[in-house]
């Protein structure tokens, strides 16, 4: 079986998980129909549907398409909907800092418990902390547009599109879209290469041989910098960057620090009086455009339209996948269900690969300058491990094993030992201001992520690939924590920045979540020195022995001990349920009591603010919670419930509202949604299947997550249990 949407550098490492990971049914019967399954929930379209383009890609690169299967409208995609973009996690761009601005320039001072003072970079709205969060940003690498040149000269319009027959064929990764034109026929076919970042696109059609209709490429400075969250492109000062048609089918692309070539396999022009705009046409009386468009560092050679290398690819993604079949469930979330495993299987597959770990938005869209935010890496690809693809979580943790000298100079700049994993990064994981140095819940996850992959190929490799990184992750996690000697007990905090991001970051200490996943992960990292044949760290078995208990209060836990007002104030009931976690993301323990917990998830299904800032990921992590309580009709009614930030498109896109319950801002540049489409729910939720599908550590029975009254009847394959 070939590699799945891997660089050949990491081809050896992987080939190892292929037997690993060969499903195995693990019910009675034929095996699961594939192709059927996953043909079935392909997305469908006869109208224009602004929530629902769809994208192509090959998990660092994806290129999202309009209903003409290209980018023809992306103004009214942006301002009403999901945005169609082209991205890749290569491209950054860093303006010129002439202030020549560090990190302390952003720094605020915070006291520790020992009394020592150390600067944290948490002004962001000082001149530093805007340039340092704004750079290094991901840059937008070009507009593909279908080029309708009408007879009245006026624009091309989405009122023009009729007969609209449009779907992405999930079986074989690509688009095919069918729409009249002035009542001309057009089929466009569009993918994307598994290999390289190459669009491929196919256009069919009478207009086409008439000269009238082709493809246009247009390349923007980058995004407007004056919209936070899913911004659309900047087109303003063209003078600021070059786009030189070097030869025929060569773009060369200079935007600031940012050097790239857009490779053609057929033949451009430039548009006349238009500035980084170039058409593509077909010969004349030829009725077929075809064009591979190559987005790289380098100059390539052009690249055949060879579609059938992608059909053939993600049909190998698919077998090698777990699957589920609901076909014979009669519990009315059952098709609900398994559309989202399909669909959510997807989306991650094209978006949350790349050389560097995913945004939130993957690459569909920008948020947060498209940096990526550690304490989401658990959320965006833990999955992978656990749906049959760990080569796609290895090249997230290859960037962590890359980075370790950075995060080792965090660390040391903290007084920390081992190290310190910065917030939210860019490509070299320098940090950025604001409350971003002061989270710790992202520390732990290297070393949870290691073991999903020694899980999936118990060998030495893994061990000897990953063990530095286990290591140093736990000597940062065991170096945050000070001894409080009136308690007896090692304690968190402060300062700190809790998961729940409500709290006073100067005086949180002890949270409840943070406070399990220290004990969990230093008893995983000990495990991991004993495979390796070292000796176990006397202090972290300390750490163990003697960490401050979850806080609680009255028989429930509470976020924070610090601030043990959870279940006190409907203000701090609103961002994640943190607490849950420690039952749920976590395997149960001895440090975490059943029945406390299950009290804690009652009330948090009664009492909690689930209209104000409750993100996606928030329901699957409740759903795993409520799965390992023995509560299975909580389990998959809170995952599927129908929420402010857990409704999915037609095309399975994940939008998240603004942060509060004002009415939309409609001013110029603004989109509909404050994130128009959110990863973490989707990698949450193919976790939280896995668990109620496959069980963990110790669960014996099948599908422990799943009612059992009969309405559900399931077939799977191929399923890793969770620890």
């Amino acid at each position: 079986m070939p590699p799945l949407l891997l660089p050949p550098r990491l081809l050896s490492f992987c080939l190892p998980w292929v037997a690993v990971f060969m499903p195995f049914s693990a019910s009675c019967g034929a095996p699961i129909d594939r192709e059927a399954l996953v043909s079935r929930h392909s997305p469908a379209f006869h109208s224009l549907d602004y929530d629902s383009p769809l994208t192509v890609g090959n998990g660092g690169f994806a290129f999202t398409a309009d209903v003409t299967g290209l980018q023809s409208f992306p103004e009214a995609y942006h301002r009403e909907g999901v945005p169609t973009e082209t991205l890749s996690r290569w491209a950054w761009v860093r303006d010129e800092n002439p202030a020549g601005y560090t990190l302390a320039d952003a720094n605020r001072d915070f006291t520790h418990p020992d009394g020592s003072v150390h600067g944290y970079p948490t002004n962001s709205q000082s001149d530093a902390g805007r340039w340092l969060r704004r750079n290094p940003r991901i840059h937008p690498l070009g507009q593909i547009a279908l080029d309708w040149q009408k007879s009245d000269g006026t624009p091309f319009a989405p009122t023009e599109v009729h007969d609209i027959a449009q779907r992405l064929d999930l079986w074989r990764g690509m688009i095919e879209s069918r729409y009249t034109l002035d009542g001309r026929g057009v089929l466009v076919t569009t993918a994307c290469r598994p290999d390289e970042d190459t669009v491929l696109i196919r256009i069919e059609s009478d207009l086409v041989a008439e000269g009238v209709l082709g493809i246009r490429l247009a390349f923007p400075a980058g995004h407007d910098l004056q919209v936070n969250h899913t911004p659309g492109y900047d087109w303003s000062l063209p003078e600021s960057h070059r786009s030189e048609l070097v030869d025929a089918t060569r773009v060369e692309r200079h935007v600031a620090d940012l050097a790239y070539t857009v490779n053609l396999s057929r033949p451009a022009t430039p548009v006349p009086g238009v500035p980084h705009t170039f058409r593509v046409r077909a010969e004349a009386g030829h009725r077929v455009l075809e064009l591979a468009v190559n987005f790289a560092r380098e100059t390539r050679l052009p690249t055949a339209c060879d579609f059938e290398s992608v059909a053939r690819h993600w049909a190998s993604f698919w077998r090698a996948s777990a699957a589920a079949d609901f076909s014979g469930s009669t519990d009315p979330l059952a098709a609900k269900f398994e559309r989202r495993l399909v669909l959510s299987q997807y989306l991650t597959a094209v978006q949350l690969a790349g050389d560097v770990p995913p945004a939130e938005s993957g690459l569909t869209c920008a948020t947060w300058y498209g940096k990526h935010h550690t304490e989401m890496i658990w959320w965006h690809v833990a999955h992978f491990a656990l749906w049959g693809h760990p080569e796609l979580l290895a090249r997230n943790l290859d960037w962590y094993v890359a980075r370790l000298p950075e995060a080792r100079a965090i660390a040391a700049r903290r007084g920390l030992g081992g190290a310190r994993w910065a917030k939210m990064a860019g490509p070299d994981l320098r940090e950025s201001p604001g409350g971003n140095p002061l989270i710790v819940w992202n520390q732990p996850h290297p070393i949870y992520l290691a073991e999903l992959l020694h899980r999936a190929s118990p060998t030495p490799a893994i061990l000897e690939r990953y063990g530095a990184l286990v290591q140093e992750s736990a000597e940062a996690v065991a170096s945050m924590l000070w001894f409080d000697s009136a308690h007896d007990r090692y304690a968190l905090g402060p300062p700190l920045w809790i998961a729940q991001e409500i709290y006073d970051q100067a005086t949180s200490q002890n949270p409840g979540f943070e406070l399990a996943y220290w004990r969990w992960s230093l008893q995983l990292a000990q495990t991991w020195r004993e495979r390796r044949g070292l000796p176990r760290e006397p202090l972290w078995d300390d750490i163990i022995r003697r960490l401050s208990h979850l806080p609680e209060k009255e028989g429930k836990y509470v976020a924070l001990q610090s601030h043990p007002d959870t279940w006190d104030n409907l203000a701090s009931r609103h961002d994640h349920p943190s607490m849950l976690m420690s039952l749920g993301v976590l395997p149960a323990t001895d440090f975490v009591d059943r029945g406390t917990m299950g009290r804690t998830l009652d009330a948090v299904l009664r009492d909690w603010d689930w209209e104000e800032k409750i993100w996606g990921w928030d329901y699957p992590m409740i759903a795993m919670t409520a799965a390992r309580l023995g509560r299975p009709r909580d389990a998959v009614e809170i995952l599927l419930r129908e929420g402010p930030n857990n409704r999915y498109t037609a095309a399975g896109h994940c939008p998240q509202r603004p942060a509060s319950r004002t009415k939309r801002d409609t001013s110029p540049g603004q989109p509909r949604y404050d994130i128009a489409t959110y990863l973490p729910a989707h990698g949450a939720f193919l976790s939280a299947a896995a668990l109620i599908l496959g069980g963990w550590d110790g669960e014996n029975s099948e599908h422990p997550g799943l009612p059992r009254d009969g309405s559900w009847v399931v077939q799977t394959e191929g399923w890793k249990p969770l620890p």
